[in-house]
């Protein structure tokens, strides 16, 4: 609704979440909207809801000069679906937009049911299909009715502030779209799921129903079909309601984040927490920063009960203690006054032999047969970029009589002096592997750098002066999940 009352129409609220959007990729240099969506996609199951948002994005595309992509994902499940396939690559003909398709199969099927699993596997398709297809804006056809399903099923669930917070207008969801930088927007999130009808039956869009829509056995679909009338009934309204309580839980979150923000600032210490650091702190202001520094590893949310388990070992275990809790997707482990994340994974093979590789540039490369990623990182001190480029290099276990050197004041010293002089874990020690220039030692993980290959202070080294170009510092990070 406008600032003198007057009620947009559906097609009026989808231009205008599209044209917000566009907003902070135009800002700079006064782009386009089409030269900051030039591929726009949509996520086309054949419902109602998704068959209304490719009948207004269609309307959009034409009027935008924007290409418009529809992508079906074909799961499987239902015996109706080849014909829900055809049926939407033959409306996407019919709007003039370009289809494409993908079958998916289940992965097996654990605690999260069916639903949860395709909702992954959706997701995870979608997102090939818009890399594939150059899309950078993936729209969904969410709705007020499914924020308002969403906010009470994640209450009803005992979800914190994050997940009564609802959904978003427009997010990145790198880890469920495989992509860091797709945007996923739903723009039909503030119109009720009346209007959708409404608007289908006026412009006869054509569309599918799922006969799994009716399955109270699904616990979204129990409220939609047992509750939401209930609700109806008695508190008429009651979706905006929800909506504008979600959008609360989400300011409160952004604060939240903050404060988590700063708390682990405080007791970060390198990549680990600081216990005393910790201790400093209300048990809910530690339980907040455990929640986001997990989250930003991308590992599962545990439950209030696994985390109240995980403070009250954390803080209270004796200082000797070697504590090691088990998440779903990692150990966290206590050392010394310092919490670790640790991956969950058995012993190398002693058989592990050396990976070559070549640096070409790269921010970070991945290491699978390792379980990490070498990180690269313009620093001040640090290797000569262009003489690293040249070098033929390799990740490799420790075998024994390696000796690093890490200043050039200093000497050589052993694997093992290092690591107990850092008070490195001894269960850490075997998963820290090496990096080399042909015979010459560049890198020790959670040691550091050699110091062989950089010039001396004040002096040329091998690899060129000290202004001849950027400095990269080597850097090893585990997988986690």
């Amino acid at each position: 609704m406008s600032a003198s009352g007057a009620v947009f129409t559906l097609q009026e609220q989808f231009s205008q979440a599209i044209e917000a959007l566009s907003i902070p990729y135009r800002v700079d240099n006064d782009r386009t909207l089409v030269e900051a969506f030039p591929v726009i996609a949509v996520a086309y199951s054949g419902g109602l809801d998704s068959s209304v948002l490719l009948h207004l994005a269609s309307a959009f595309a034409r009027e935008q000069g924007v290409r418009l992509l529809a992508f079906h994902i074909h799961h499987g499940i239902s015996a109706n679906a080849d014909q829900w396939q055809a049926h939407c690559r033959a409306q996407s003909e019919r709007v003039d937009v370009q289809f494409d398709t993908r079958n998916v199969t289940l992965a097996a099927k654990d605690k999260s049911g069916v639903e949860e699993a395709a909702r992954l596997a959706r997701y995870q398709a979608l997102g090939q299909l818009c890399r594939e297809h150059g899309a950078s804006l993936l729209l969904t056809a969410h709705h007020l009715d499914d924020q308002a399903e969403t906010v009470l099923l994640q209450m009803l669930r005992g979800s914190g502030v994050a997940g009564i917070s609802g959904m978003d207008g427009a997010n990145k969801a790198a880890e469920l779209l495989g992509d860091a930088g797709l945007l996923m927007a739903r723009p039909l999130l503030g119109a009720s799921r009346g209007e959708l009808e409404q608007y289908a039956q006026q412009e006869q869009v054509s569309f599918v129903e799922d006969e799994s829509n009716s399955d109270t056995r699904y616990a979204r679909n129990a409220l939609r079909h047992k509750v939401m009338p209930v609700l109806a009934e008695f508190f008429p309204g009651f979706q905006e309601r929800f909506a504008r309580a979600a959008g609360h839980a989400q300011a409160a979150q952004r604060l939240l984040t903050v404060l988590a923000t700063q708390d682990l600032a405080a007791c970060l210490e390198g990549e680990y927490l600081s216990v005393p650091a910790l201790r400093r702190l209300d048990p809910e202001r530690v339980d907040n920063l455990l929640r986001h520094w997990l989250g930003l590893r991308g590992l599962r949310m545990p439950s209030s009960a696994w985390l109240f388990e995980l403070r009250t070992q954390l803080l209270d275990a004796k200082y000797d203690a070697q504590l090691c809790v088990t998440h779903p997707d990692c150990h966290v482990r206590r050392y010394r006054d310092r919490v670790f994340l640790t991956p969950r994974r058995p012993p190398f093979d002693e058989n592990t032999g050396p990976q070559p590789f070549t640096w070409r540039g790269e921010d970070k490369l991945h290491f699978p047969q390792f379980s990490g990623s070498l990180f690269f990182d313009v620093a001040d001190t640090g290797f000569n970029a262009a003489w690293l480029r040249g070098q033929s290099l390799s990740v490799c276990l420790r075998s024994g009589g390696e000796r690093v050197r890490l200043a050039w004041n200093r000497p050589a010293k052993s694997l093992k002096y290092h690591f107990q002089n850092m008070d490195i874990p001894a269960w850490e020690r075997p998963y820290l592997p090496l990096v080399f220039a042909q015979e010459q030692i560049l890198y020790a993980a959670g040691i550091g750098m050699d110091c062989h290959a950089q010039p001396k202070p004040g002096e040329e080294g091998e690899e060129g002066e000290e202004g001849d170009g950027p400095r990269i510092a080597l850097r090893w990070q585990a997988d986690l999940g």
